[in-house]
Protein backbone atom coordinates (compact mmCIF):
# COMPACT_ATOMS: atom_id res chain seq x y z
CA UNK A 1 0.00 0.00 0.00
CA UNK A 2 2.96 2.23 -0.35
CA UNK A 3 2.13 5.15 -2.27
CA UNK A 4 5.55 5.01 -4.55
CA UNK A 5 5.42 8.35 -6.23
CA UNK A 6 3.87 10.58 -2.88
CA UNK A 7 7.00 8.69 -1.23
CA UNK A 8 9.54 9.65 -3.81
CA UNK A 9 8.94 13.27 -3.86
CA UNK A 10 8.90 13.44 -0.10
CA UNK A 11 12.09 11.57 0.49
CA UNK A 12 13.58 14.31 -2.23
CA UNK A 13 12.35 16.79 0.10
CA UNK A 14 13.52 15.51 3.24
CA UNK A 15 17.24 15.60 1.08
CA UNK A 16 17.29 18.42 0.57
CA UNK A 17 15.86 19.92 4.00
CA UNK A 18 19.56 19.90 5.31
CA UNK A 19 23.10 18.24 5.05
CA UNK A 20 22.37 14.85 6.34
CA UNK A 21 25.26 12.18 7.62
CA UNK A 22 25.97 9.09 5.06
CA UNK A 23 23.03 7.07 5.06
CA UNK A 24 20.80 8.48 7.45
CA UNK A 25 17.86 9.21 4.72
CA UNK A 26 18.36 5.93 3.32
CA UNK A 27 17.76 4.00 6.48
CA UNK A 28 14.51 5.98 7.01
CA UNK A 29 13.47 4.74 3.56
CA UNK A 30 13.94 1.19 4.33
CA UNK A 31 12.09 1.62 7.39
CA UNK A 32 8.82 3.23 5.50
CA UNK A 33 9.07 0.48 2.93
CA UNK A 34 10.04 -2.67 4.60
CA UNK A 35 9.19 -2.20 8.47
CA UNK A 36 6.34 -3.65 9.74
CA UNK A 37 2.96 -1.55 10.56
CA UNK A 38 4.00 -2.54 14.15
CA UNK A 39 7.32 -0.90 12.98
CA UNK A 40 6.29 2.36 11.21
CA UNK A 41 3.21 3.58 14.56
CA UNK A 42 4.17 5.66 17.27
CA UNK A 43 8.34 5.20 16.29
CA UNK A 44 10.48 6.36 18.82
CA UNK A 45 13.09 8.65 17.13
CA UNK A 46 15.32 8.12 20.50
CA UNK A 47 15.06 4.12 20.24
CA UNK A 48 15.68 4.83 16.21
CA UNK A 49 19.49 6.42 16.79
CA UNK A 50 20.28 3.52 19.16
CA UNK A 51 19.31 0.91 16.90
CA UNK A 52 21.01 2.24 13.99
CA UNK A 53 23.88 4.45 15.02
CA UNK A 54 22.59 7.57 14.46
CA UNK A 55 23.17 10.78 16.96
CA UNK A 56 20.30 11.41 18.57
CA UNK A 57 19.77 14.76 17.70
CA UNK A 58 20.00 14.34 14.15
CA UNK A 59 17.61 11.68 14.16
CA UNK A 60 14.97 13.99 16.25
CA UNK A 61 15.63 16.52 13.35
CA UNK A 62 15.43 14.00 10.97
CA UNK A 63 11.78 12.86 12.16
CA UNK A 64 10.97 16.39 12.36
CA UNK A 65 11.84 17.36 8.60
CA UNK A 66 10.12 13.98 7.17
CA UNK A 67 7.12 15.45 8.81
CA UNK A 68 7.39 18.37 7.48
CA UNK A 69 8.06 17.16 4.40
CA UNK A 70 4.87 15.05 4.97
CA UNK A 71 6.31 11.58 5.51
CA UNK A 72 5.31 11.47 8.93
CA UNK A 73 2.63 12.53 11.43
CA UNK A 74 3.63 13.61 15.05
CA UNK A 75 1.84 12.65 17.63
CA UNK A 76 1.69 13.66 21.43
CA UNK A 77 1.12 11.09 23.95
CA UNK A 78 0.34 11.38 27.54
CA UNK A 79 1.66 8.18 29.72
CA UNK A 80 0.77 6.86 32.74
CA UNK A 81 3.35 6.60 34.72
CA UNK A 82 2.02 3.44 36.67
CA UNK A 83 0.51 1.38 33.57
CA UNK A 84 1.93 2.41 30.84
CA UNK A 85 -1.27 3.61 28.92
CA UNK A 86 -1.72 5.87 26.45
CA UNK A 87 -3.96 7.85 28.10
CA UNK A 88 -4.78 10.56 25.27
CA UNK A 89 -2.64 10.65 21.89
CA UNK A 90 -3.14 14.31 20.56
CA UNK A 91 -1.85 15.56 17.03
CA UNK A 92 -0.44 18.54 18.50
CA UNK A 93 0.30 20.49 21.39
CA UNK A 94 -1.82 22.91 21.46
CA UNK A 95 -4.25 19.95 22.94
CA UNK A 96 -2.44 18.79 26.02
CA UNK A 97 -4.36 19.64 28.99
CA UNK A 98 -3.02 20.20 32.38
CA UNK A 99 -4.86 17.28 33.99
CA UNK A 100 -5.69 13.63 33.29
CA UNK A 101 -6.91 10.56 34.35
CA UNK A 102 -5.58 7.09 33.17
CA UNK A 103 -9.47 4.79 33.21
CA UNK A 104 -7.27 1.57 33.67
CA UNK A 105 -5.99 1.98 37.05
CA UNK A 106 -7.66 5.08 38.02
CA UNK A 107 -5.25 7.69 38.92
CA UNK A 108 -5.40 11.40 38.26
CA UNK A 109 -1.98 13.13 37.13
CA UNK A 110 -0.79 16.75 36.40
CA UNK A 111 1.16 15.97 32.95
CA UNK A 112 4.74 17.01 33.61
CA UNK A 113 6.94 17.45 29.71
CA UNK A 114 9.84 16.22 31.18
CA UNK A 115 8.03 12.62 32.11
CA UNK A 116 4.68 11.73 31.30
CA UNK A 117 4.91 13.38 27.55
CA UNK A 118 6.10 11.18 24.48
CA UNK A 119 6.56 12.38 21.54
CA UNK A 120 6.31 9.93 18.46
CA UNK A 121 5.77 9.77 14.57
CA UNK A 122 3.73 7.55 12.63
CA UNK A 123 4.36 7.07 8.65
CA UNK A 124 1.49 9.36 6.67
CA UNK A 125 -1.65 7.34 5.44
CA UNK A 126 -0.93 9.43 2.18
CA UNK A 127 2.46 7.71 1.85
CA UNK A 128 1.82 3.89 3.50
CA UNK A 129 -1.69 3.06 4.96
CA UNK A 130 -1.38 0.80 8.05
CA UNK A 131 -4.37 -0.45 9.96
CA UNK A 132 -2.93 1.78 13.49
CA UNK A 133 -4.60 4.53 11.17
CA UNK A 134 -8.00 3.61 12.23
CA UNK A 135 -8.35 2.11 15.67
CA UNK A 136 -11.67 1.54 15.76
CA UNK A 137 -11.19 -1.03 13.01
CA UNK A 138 -8.44 -2.95 15.17
CA UNK A 139 -8.44 -6.33 16.96
CA UNK A 140 -9.05 -6.35 20.26
CA UNK A 141 -4.99 -7.53 20.80
CA UNK A 142 -3.92 -4.79 18.39
CA UNK A 143 -5.88 -2.30 20.23
CA UNK A 144 -4.63 -3.02 23.77
CA UNK A 145 -0.96 -4.39 22.34
CA UNK A 146 0.13 -2.04 20.24
CA UNK A 147 -2.83 1.10 20.19
CA UNK A 148 -3.06 1.74 23.98
CA UNK A 149 -0.71 0.32 26.12
CA UNK A 150 3.16 1.35 24.99
CA UNK A 151 5.80 -0.72 25.47
CA UNK A 152 8.55 1.14 26.91
CA UNK A 153 6.87 0.97 30.53
CA UNK A 154 9.52 -1.25 32.45
CA UNK A 155 9.43 -2.74 35.91
CA UNK A 156 11.99 -2.58 38.40
CA UNK A 157 13.24 -5.91 37.55
CA UNK A 158 13.31 -4.21 33.75
CA UNK A 159 10.46 -6.51 32.87
CA UNK A 160 8.16 -4.40 30.07
CA UNK A 161 4.92 -3.76 31.86
CA UNK A 162 2.93 -4.73 28.48
CA UNK A 163 4.50 -8.20 29.20
CA UNK A 164 2.76 -8.55 32.78
CA UNK A 165 -0.50 -7.09 30.93
CA UNK A 166 -0.42 -9.43 27.84
CA UNK A 167 0.91 -12.82 30.42
CA UNK A 168 -2.49 -11.88 32.71
CA UNK A 169 -4.97 -11.20 30.83
CA UNK A 170 -7.66 -14.49 29.72
CA UNK A 171 -9.88 -12.55 27.42
CA UNK A 172 -10.86 -9.28 25.37
CA UNK A 173 -13.81 -8.40 23.52
CA UNK A 174 -15.01 -4.99 21.60
CA UNK A 175 -18.95 -4.61 23.58
CA UNK A 176 -20.85 -2.54 21.40
CA UNK A 177 -24.26 -0.78 23.16
CA UNK A 178 -26.46 -3.62 23.56
CA UNK A 179 -23.97 -6.86 22.84
CA UNK A 180 -22.66 -9.48 25.54
CA UNK A 181 -19.20 -10.97 25.55
CA UNK A 182 -18.64 -14.29 27.22
CA UNK A 183 -15.30 -14.93 28.63
CA UNK A 184 -14.19 -18.82 29.77
CA UNK A 185 -10.99 -19.54 31.83
CA UNK A 186 -9.37 -21.58 34.20
CA UNK A 187 -9.63 -19.15 37.73
CA UNK A 188 -6.99 -19.51 39.98
CA UNK A 189 -6.33 -18.55 43.28
CA UNK A 190 -5.71 -14.97 43.85
CA UNK A 191 -8.05 -12.07 42.29
CA UNK A 192 -9.99 -11.76 38.31
CA UNK A 193 -9.92 -8.08 37.46
CA UNK A 194 -12.36 -6.86 34.53
CA UNK A 195 -11.78 -3.06 33.20
CA UNK A 196 -13.26 -1.49 30.70
CA UNK A 197 -9.95 0.54 28.75
CA UNK A 198 -12.24 3.79 28.34
CA UNK A 199 -13.87 4.34 31.27
CA UNK A 200 -13.51 3.46 35.14
CA UNK A 201 -15.99 0.74 34.83
CA UNK A 202 -14.28 -2.46 36.34
CA UNK A 203 -15.11 -5.29 38.71
CA UNK A 204 -12.40 -7.51 41.35
CA UNK A 205 -13.97 -11.27 41.96
CA UNK A 206 -11.55 -12.83 45.23
CA UNK A 207 -10.92 -16.52 43.70
CA UNK A 208 -9.96 -18.69 46.84
CA UNK A 209 -11.12 -21.82 48.52
CA UNK A 210 -11.27 -25.48 47.80
CA UNK A 211 -11.95 -26.20 44.09
CA UNK A 212 -15.20 -26.23 42.09
CA UNK A 213 -15.79 -29.38 40.52
CA UNK A 214 -18.64 -27.62 38.45
CA UNK A 215 -18.17 -24.47 35.80
CA UNK A 216 -19.34 -21.38 37.67
CA UNK A 217 -20.87 -18.31 36.23
CA UNK A 218 -21.07 -15.13 36.27
CA UNK A 219 -23.15 -12.16 34.98
CA UNK A 220 -21.92 -8.30 34.72
CA UNK A 221 -23.39 -5.25 33.36
CA UNK A 222 -21.43 -1.90 32.20
CA UNK A 223 -23.31 1.24 33.00
CA UNK A 224 -21.79 4.48 33.02
CA UNK A 225 -18.23 4.29 34.76
CA UNK A 226 -18.90 1.57 36.87
CA UNK A 227 -19.48 -2.35 36.51
CA UNK A 228 -22.36 -4.26 38.37
CA UNK A 229 -21.56 -5.50 40.72
CA UNK A 230 -18.19 -4.38 40.78
CA UNK A 231 -17.05 -7.21 43.61
CA UNK A 232 -17.71 -10.56 44.37
CA UNK A 233 -16.10 -14.45 45.24
CA UNK A 234 -15.98 -17.22 43.23
CA UNK A 235 -13.75 -20.65 44.38
CA UNK A 236 -10.68 -21.53 41.82
CA UNK A 237 -11.88 -24.09 38.38
CA UNK A 238 -13.80 -23.31 35.36
CA UNK A 239 -15.61 -20.00 35.42
CA UNK A 240 -17.69 -18.26 32.84
CA UNK A 241 -18.17 -13.95 32.61
CA UNK A 242 -20.40 -12.73 30.43
CA UNK A 243 -20.48 -8.98 30.03
CA UNK A 244 -23.14 -6.74 28.69
CA UNK A 245 -22.66 -2.91 27.91
CA UNK A 246 -25.50 -0.73 28.77
CA UNK A 247 -23.72 2.15 27.56
CA UNK A 248 -24.04 4.19 24.36
CA UNK A 249 -20.77 3.41 23.07
CA UNK A 250 -18.44 0.31 22.64
CA UNK A 251 -16.45 -0.72 25.37
CA UNK A 252 -13.53 -2.47 25.15
CA UNK A 253 -13.17 -5.10 28.18
CA UNK A 254 -10.18 -7.54 29.16
CA UNK A 255 -10.61 -9.66 32.23
CA UNK A 256 -7.09 -11.10 34.16
CA UNK A 257 -6.22 -13.18 35.97
CA UNK A 258 -3.75 -11.85 39.36
CA UNK A 259 -1.81 -14.05 41.03
CA UNK A 260 -2.07 -14.22 45.39
CA UNK A 261 -0.59 -11.42 47.10
CA UNK A 262 -0.58 -9.30 43.53
CA UNK A 263 -0.21 -5.69 44.48
CA UNK A 264 -2.96 -3.79 42.59
CA UNK A 265 -1.32 -0.50 43.14
CA UNK A 266 2.69 -0.36 42.36
CA UNK A 267 4.90 2.69 42.56
CA UNK A 268 5.69 3.99 39.02
CA UNK A 269 7.20 2.35 36.41
CA UNK A 270 10.57 2.63 34.82
CA UNK A 271 10.75 3.84 31.07
CA UNK A 272 13.10 3.46 28.45
CA UNK A 273 14.45 6.22 26.95
CA UNK A 274 11.62 8.05 24.51
CA UNK A 275 12.04 11.73 22.96
CA UNK A 276 9.65 13.70 25.66
CA UNK A 277 8.12 16.83 25.28
CA UNK A 278 10.72 18.89 27.30
CA UNK A 279 13.43 17.63 24.58
CA UNK A 280 11.40 18.60 21.79
CA UNK A 281 10.70 22.44 23.04
CA UNK A 282 14.09 22.47 23.54
CA UNK A 283 14.86 21.30 19.66
CA UNK A 284 15.37 24.59 17.39
CA UNK A 285 13.99 22.61 14.42
CA UNK A 286 11.04 22.31 16.38
CA UNK A 287 11.11 26.04 17.34
CA UNK A 288 11.97 27.49 13.94
CA UNK A 289 9.72 24.78 11.73
CA UNK A 290 6.53 24.31 14.10
CA UNK A 291 5.65 27.48 15.19
CA UNK A 292 1.44 27.07 15.17
CA UNK A 293 2.32 24.70 18.48
CA UNK A 294 1.13 26.18 20.92
CA UNK A 295 0.51 25.35 24.50
CA UNK A 296 -3.22 26.27 25.24
CA UNK A 297 -3.24 25.01 28.97
CA UNK A 298 -4.72 27.31 30.85
CA UNK A 299 -1.62 27.28 33.35
CA UNK A 300 0.68 26.21 31.32
CA UNK A 301 2.77 22.70 31.00
CA UNK A 302 5.30 22.68 33.99
CA UNK A 303 8.81 21.07 32.79
CA UNK A 304 10.30 19.80 36.45
CA UNK A 305 14.16 20.25 35.53
CA UNK A 306 15.50 22.95 32.26
CA UNK A 307 18.51 24.61 32.54
CA UNK A 308 17.90 28.50 31.51
CA UNK A 309 21.12 30.14 30.09
CA UNK A 310 21.04 34.37 29.69
CA UNK A 311 23.64 35.74 27.31
CA UNK A 312 23.79 39.79 26.92
CA UNK A 313 26.71 42.09 25.20
CA UNK A 314 28.08 44.22 27.22
CA UNK A 315 29.15 47.92 25.69
CA UNK A 316 26.32 47.25 22.90
CA UNK A 317 25.11 50.72 23.03
CA UNK A 318 29.02 52.33 22.33
CA UNK A 319 28.76 49.73 19.37
CA UNK A 320 25.43 51.42 18.07
CA UNK A 321 26.83 54.93 18.79
CA UNK A 322 30.22 54.41 17.14
CA UNK A 323 29.51 52.24 13.68
CA UNK A 324 26.47 53.32 13.29
CA UNK A 325 22.92 51.68 13.71
CA UNK A 326 23.04 49.62 10.51
CA UNK A 327 25.89 48.60 10.58
CA UNK A 328 25.71 47.61 14.33
CA UNK A 329 22.38 45.66 13.63
CA UNK A 330 24.22 43.65 10.95
CA UNK A 331 27.31 42.88 13.28
CA UNK A 332 24.63 41.83 16.26
CA UNK A 333 23.35 39.63 14.23
CA UNK A 334 26.32 37.82 12.69
CA UNK A 335 26.35 37.49 16.69
CA UNK A 336 23.57 35.92 16.98
CA UNK A 337 24.10 33.52 14.48
CA UNK A 338 27.19 32.15 16.35
CA UNK A 339 25.47 31.72 19.31
CA UNK A 340 22.49 30.07 17.74
CA UNK A 341 25.15 27.70 16.38
CA UNK A 342 26.32 26.72 19.36
CA UNK A 343 23.28 26.14 21.04
CA UNK A 344 22.21 23.69 18.81
CA UNK A 345 24.95 21.72 18.44
CA UNK A 346 25.10 21.61 22.82
CA UNK A 347 21.27 20.10 22.38
CA UNK A 348 19.75 23.50 22.99
CA UNK A 349 17.38 26.25 21.85
CA UNK A 350 17.07 29.35 21.52
CA UNK A 351 13.76 30.53 22.77
CA UNK A 352 13.86 34.30 22.24
CA UNK A 353 15.85 37.50 21.70
CA UNK A 354 15.81 40.51 23.61
CA UNK A 355 17.46 43.49 22.48
CA UNK A 356 21.00 41.94 22.18
CA UNK A 357 20.33 39.80 24.49
CA UNK A 358 19.62 36.05 24.11
CA UNK A 359 17.80 33.42 26.11
CA UNK A 360 18.25 29.81 25.31
CA UNK A 361 16.69 26.59 27.64
CA UNK A 362 18.84 23.37 27.72
CA UNK A 363 18.07 19.46 29.01
CA UNK A 364 20.69 19.51 31.52
CA UNK A 365 23.51 21.47 33.17
CA UNK A 366 26.31 20.41 31.33
CA UNK A 367 25.04 21.03 27.84
CA UNK A 368 24.69 25.06 28.92
CA UNK A 369 27.90 25.44 30.73
CA UNK A 370 29.51 23.40 27.04
CA UNK A 371 27.71 26.16 25.24
CA UNK A 372 28.13 29.02 27.36
CA UNK A 373 32.49 28.39 27.22
CA UNK A 374 31.71 27.42 23.42
CA UNK A 375 29.54 31.03 23.59
CA UNK A 376 32.69 32.90 24.73
CA UNK A 377 35.11 31.33 22.11
CA UNK A 378 32.58 32.32 19.79
CA UNK A 379 32.66 36.16 20.57
CA UNK A 380 36.31 36.12 20.60
CA UNK A 381 36.35 34.72 17.20
CA UNK A 382 34.39 37.73 16.20
CA UNK A 383 36.52 40.41 17.89
CA UNK A 384 40.11 38.97 16.19
CA UNK A 385 39.19 40.66 13.01
CA UNK A 386 38.17 44.16 14.38
CA UNK A 387 40.32 46.91 15.48
CA UNK A 388 38.00 46.96 19.19
CA UNK A 389 36.47 43.90 21.53
CA UNK A 390 32.66 44.78 20.48
CA UNK A 391 31.71 41.43 21.29
CA UNK A 392 32.32 40.65 24.85
CA UNK A 393 29.38 38.35 26.38
CA UNK A 394 28.22 38.51 30.01
CA UNK A 395 26.25 34.62 30.77
CA UNK A 396 24.34 33.57 33.45
CA UNK A 397 23.07 30.51 33.49
CA UNK A 398 20.59 28.82 36.28
CA UNK A 399 18.34 25.32 36.83
CA UNK A 400 15.42 24.72 38.17
CA UNK A 401 11.72 24.07 37.11
CA UNK A 402 9.64 26.12 35.15
CA UNK A 403 6.56 26.55 33.24
CA UNK A 404 5.66 26.34 29.74
CA UNK A 405 3.68 28.48 28.13
CA UNK A 406 2.99 30.45 24.88
CA UNK A 407 3.29 34.25 25.19
CA UNK A 408 3.00 36.56 22.15
CA UNK A 409 2.34 33.42 20.16
CA UNK A 410 5.66 31.98 21.06
CA UNK A 411 6.89 28.98 23.78
CA UNK A 412 8.52 30.41 26.23
CA UNK A 413 9.64 29.43 30.06
CA UNK A 414 7.76 31.11 32.81
CA UNK A 415 8.94 31.13 36.70
CA UNK A 416 11.80 31.95 39.25
CA UNK A 417 14.05 29.63 37.05
CA UNK A 418 14.03 32.11 34.09
CA UNK A 419 13.99 34.66 36.38
CA UNK A 420 16.90 34.20 38.56
CA UNK A 421 18.82 32.90 35.11
CA UNK A 422 18.46 36.39 33.82
CA UNK A 423 19.44 37.74 37.43
CA UNK A 424 22.66 36.27 37.66
CA UNK A 425 23.66 37.15 34.12
CA UNK A 426 23.17 40.62 35.36
CA UNK A 427 25.99 39.80 38.11
CA UNK A 428 28.74 38.27 35.72
CA UNK A 429 30.96 40.93 34.34
CA UNK A 430 32.21 41.45 30.51
CA UNK A 431 33.37 37.45 29.22
CA UNK A 432 32.04 35.95 32.28
CA UNK A 433 29.69 33.21 33.07
CA UNK A 434 27.71 33.08 36.14
CA UNK A 435 26.81 30.25 37.67
CA UNK A 436 23.68 29.27 40.17
CA UNK A 437 24.99 26.08 43.04
CA UNK A 438 22.28 23.92 41.03
CA UNK A 439 24.67 24.12 38.33
CA UNK A 440 28.01 24.04 39.43
CA UNK A 441 27.20 20.75 41.35
CA UNK A 442 25.35 19.29 38.11
CA UNK A 443 26.92 15.72 36.89
CA UNK A 444 29.96 16.80 34.69
CA UNK A 445 29.68 20.47 35.32
CA UNK A 446 32.70 20.32 37.56
CA UNK A 447 35.37 18.88 35.35
CA UNK A 448 34.07 20.78 32.06
CA UNK A 449 34.91 23.95 34.51
CA UNK A 450 38.28 22.50 35.76
CA UNK A 451 40.54 24.47 32.98
CA UNK A 452 38.98 27.80 34.10
CA UNK A 453 39.63 30.46 37.05
CA UNK A 454 36.62 30.31 39.19
CA UNK A 455 35.68 32.41 41.84
CA UNK A 456 32.40 32.28 44.26
CA UNK A 457 30.59 34.69 46.01
CA UNK A 458 26.83 34.84 47.96
CA UNK A 459 24.88 37.50 46.10
CA UNK A 460 21.26 39.03 46.93
CA UNK A 461 18.64 38.33 43.87
CA UNK A 462 15.61 39.89 44.06
CA UNK A 463 12.67 37.35 44.63
CA UNK A 464 15.17 35.20 46.37
CA UNK A 465 14.71 35.39 50.04
CA UNK A 466 18.21 33.82 51.20
CA UNK A 467 21.32 34.84 49.86
CA UNK A 468 22.65 32.79 46.81
CA UNK A 469 25.93 31.44 45.84
CA UNK A 470 26.68 32.18 42.32
CA UNK A 471 30.15 31.20 40.74
CA UNK A 472 32.18 33.52 38.06
CA UNK A 473 34.01 31.30 35.43
CA UNK A 474 36.92 33.62 33.76
CA UNK A 475 39.39 32.98 31.52
CA UNK A 476 40.86 29.29 31.45
CA UNK A 477 44.43 29.15 34.07
CA UNK A 478 47.47 28.66 32.80
CA UNK A 479 48.59 25.02 31.63
CA UNK A 480 51.04 24.38 34.71
CA UNK A 481 48.34 25.49 37.20
CA UNK A 482 45.09 23.45 35.62
CA UNK A 483 46.25 20.05 37.49
CA UNK A 484 46.37 22.20 40.88
CA UNK A 485 42.88 23.51 40.29
CA UNK A 486 39.85 22.47 42.81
Amino acid sequence: MIQEAVLEERLAKLEAAKSWSPRVVSRLETLIRSGSEEAVFRINPIRFACERGIAESEAIDLFLNATLAGLFEMDWLLLCPVCSDVVANFRSLRAVENHFHCNLCHADYDPTLDDFIAVTFTVSPTVRGIRYHDPDSLSVEDYVFHYKVTPEGLTDEGVPWIEILRSSLRGGARIGPGEVAAFDFEAGPGMILGFDLESDAFFLINVAGERSAEAQSASVVIRLGVCEPSEGRLAPGRVRFEVKSETDRAAIFGVMQLPPGAPLNHGPLKFEPFLSGKRLLMTQTFRDNFRSEVIHAAEGITVRDVTILFTDLKGSTALYERIGDLNAYVQVQRHFEKLLDVTMRRNGAINKTIGDAVMAAFPTPIDAVQAALEMREAAEDLNRDRSQRDFILKIGIHRGAAIAVTLNDRLDYFGQTANIASRVQNLAGGDEVCLTEDVRRAAGVEEALAPYAIRSAEAELKGVEQRTPVYFVGAPLPRENEAGQS
